[in-house]
């Protein structure tokens, strides 16, 4: 998996901006949680779908950032969760057990 950092709130304007031309992905893990940890195992033994940018986002290190993420894309802060982005908004989230990259693939070439 080809994990691009988030790690900076003016990163979520250029993530929005670029959902315009790509999908854009936001992986929210607790390195302290046992479920974040068996949902971040699956998605790194899925196939990793050609055209989606990758974001990993760290909530323990940046935890203010993790809220920052939520408000800005309008959704509930939820630990383990993916978002999905397109054309500047969240098009799918999800949370726990049910973060599946087949899933994200089929919300990602949709809609």
């Amino acid at each position: 998996m080809n994990w691009k950092i988030l790690s900076t709130e003016d990163q979520l304007a250029q993530i929005k901006q670029a959902s315009f031309k790509t999908p854009q992905v936001i992986f929210k893990h607790s390195t302290r949680c046992n479920i974040s940890s068996t949902a971040l195992n699956r998605l790194e033994r899925a196939a990793m779908p050609e055209g989606v940018d990758f974001y990993f986002l760290d909530l323990i290190q940046y935890r203010s950032l993790s809220a920052k993420v939520a408000n800005y894309f309008q959704v509930q802060h939820e630990s383990p969760q993916i978002l999905l982005i397109k054309n500047g908004s969240c098009v799918y989230d999800e949370s726990h057990m049910s973060i599946s990259m087949d899933e994200i693939v089929e919300n990602a070439f949709t809609q």
